[in-house]
């Protein structure tokens, strides 16, 4: 009887036993290869039987193996294609002159206060690190029931951390513009004494004893972890094991994912910055949908040790805020080579507040003024508010993108391959088709061999967007955030990207994204800062939110 399955994906549906005393036929070769597209004679079928049987005792030796998603594949993607070069100038970045900021009299205006305020408030001494604690971990209590942003409080560790920041400065030390500053992180990244539950039922009481790279370097800056906060499980979607994170501006929806409750904390003024985590969107789709500011860096720019492994190519560690100011504040703290993550690397951050717009070439998607899509209107204005800031537009036309996206879901089926066989995926709230356990289950079916060409099409992808640049003489260009192939190909690239809202569209939040030159983060943040300073669109939050 023809058995269909055996041969590319039984071991991975949790039939570790299926072919023992079995020997594969010439229909189970047959059967594959219609799922793979390809077609053998009987001579060459014949031939390769008993290989394939070895390769069967290897898969079944291979899965008694104990691999923890902490443990990388020997294989790092590099995104910098051939000729890249490398910035030459380093130095230290420049904030521009601080903000003059008074203790409001009413504390609830705290809430949307930028990072770039609380931190002259709390440096000037006018308000401790505990007090602003205490304040926003009052307020990540009072709205959780009903936007669900929060997995588990860190509520001991942030006071403690508070205290030490206010001693410190009562002696002179001042660790920088994050010292004493509350946020929230993604409930990916491990945070030692705390769950660590990526969301999902099967490891909702999982606690992994260590920090994630990223809180040990925000620590160092002094800044106060408050919580642990929502992604959708195994960060896909705003659906986690405790129900669905909700949007600020509109509660009877979700937040879109899968940094549901980093953007979600951030918009509703329960923290003034949260850490999130991109793959394929998850920074930029839940952004744009809550009216925050997220920034994605360049793949390898900030380090992944401590947080949850999705796709080990594609995966991108950047802060969700209020402000593009914000997000280089934070940026500079995050950014640099860590042993422990080989894609890691050492580069400069050239932030500079101060340098001038006038004459700076920058792209825009050509299909945005070709085409009619939902957020044409504001994109169309936000091009021209670049415009009245000196900036020069270019039209540029993105590269095709390949159809290469199985490298993510390839990758992710690996990840949480044990959880696949062990047949613990049925745990996961979401079983649609659209949902990450039929997709283990389907990626299992994906040929070794097509995994390596896709890679290969990704580095003519990588170079096709160097020619982008360069043939086009851009700095940065202007994508949609949505409707636009550039969300699909930049987080396959691994290019940095900005996202800041643009307006309201019924009632709603709506984004535009500016994309920049491997490694230029500098660049598109001096941008998204101009254009939010001449617009105000960042610093509106819904009413609700500003009383008690």
């Amino acid at each position: 009887m023809n058995r269909l399955i055996p041969l590319l994906a039984a071991f991975a549906l949790g039939a570790t036993a299926v072919f023992v005393g079995d020997r594969l036929t010439r229909d189970d070769v047959r059967a594959a290869l219609r799922i793979i597209g390809l077609e053998y004679d009987t001579a060459e079928i014949d031939s390769l039987l008993p290989n394939l049987e070895d390769f069967r005792e290897d898969y079944a030796a291979l899965r008694r193996h104990d691999m923890p998603n902490e443990l990388m594949p020997a294989l790092v993607f590099y995104p910098f294609p051939r000729g890249f070069e490398w910035p030459r100038e380093s130095h230290a970045p420049e904030w521009g002159p601080a903000p003059e900021v008074r203790l409001p009299d009413d504390p609830e205006e705290l809430a949307f206060y930028s990072v770039r305020e609380l931190s002259e408030l709390i440096r000037t001494r006018q308000i401790t690190s505990e007090a602003l604690t205490r304040f926003f971990l009052d307020r990540l209590k009072r709205y959780d029931d009903t936007l669900h942003f929060v997995v588990t409080l860190t509520e001991e560790r942030a006071l403690a951390a508070a205290r030490r920041a206010d001693a410190e400065l009562a002696q002179g030390i001042w660790r920088g513009p994050l010292h004493g500053i509350p946020y929230g992180a993604k409930d990916l990244f491990a945070a030692r004494g705390y769950p660590t539950t990526w969301g999902a039922m099967p490891y909702r009481n999982q606690v992994i004893e260590r920090d994630a790279a990223v809180i040990r370097r925000l620590d160092e800056a002094g800044a106060v972890l408050c919580a642990k906060l929502t992604l959708g499980a195994l960060a896909w979607g705003d659906v986690w094991f405790g129900g669905k994170t909700r949007n600020p501006w509109v509660p009877e929806e979700g937040s879109s994912g899968s940094s549901a409750g980093s953007a979600s904390a951030v918009a509703a003024g329960c923290v003034p910055f949260a850490l999130g985590t991109e793959t394929l969107g998850s920074i930029v789709s839940p952004s744009t949908v809550c009216g925050t500011t997220g920034l994605r860096p360049t793949f390898g720019r900030v380090s992944r040790d401590g947080a949850m492994a999705l796709s080990w190519s594609m995966d991108k560690i950047g802060p969700i805020c209020r402000s593009a100011e914000d997000c280089a504040l934070v940026f500079s703290v995050l950014h640099g080579r860590d042993p422990a993550d080989p894609a890691t690397y050492d580069a400069p951050f050239n932030y500079d507040a101060t340098r001038p717009l006038e004459g700076l070439r920058v792209g825009y998607e050509a299909a945005m003024r070709a085409r009619d899509y939902p957020f044409r209107p504001y994109d169309s204005l936000a091009l021209e508010t670049l415009r009245r800031l000196g900036v020069e537009l270019v039209p540029v036309t993105l590269p095709e993108l390949p159809p290469i996206r199985f490298i993510l879901e390839t990758e992710a089926a690996a990840a949480f391959d044990e959880l696949t066989r062990s047949n613990r995926d049925t745990l996961l709230v979401r079983q649609i088709r659209n949902a990450w356990p039929n997709v283990f289950r389907a990626a299992r079916f994906v040929p070794g061999v097509e995994y390596v060409q896709a890679n290969r099409l990704r580095t003519r992808l990588l170079e096709d967007m160097q020619r982008l640049f360069e043939e086009n003489d851009i700095a940065a260009y202007v994508a949609p955030s949505w409707h636009s192939r550039n969300l699909r190909i930049t987080n396959l690239t691994g290019h940095p990207a900005v996202v800041v809202p643009t307006g309201f569209r019924n009632g709603k939040p709506v984004s535009i994204t500016f994309t920049g030159r491997l490694l230029d983060e500098a660049t598109i943040l001096e941008l998204a800062r101009a254009f939010q300073q001449a617009t105000d669109y960042h610093r509106r939050h819904p009413d609700w939110l500003s009383g008690r």
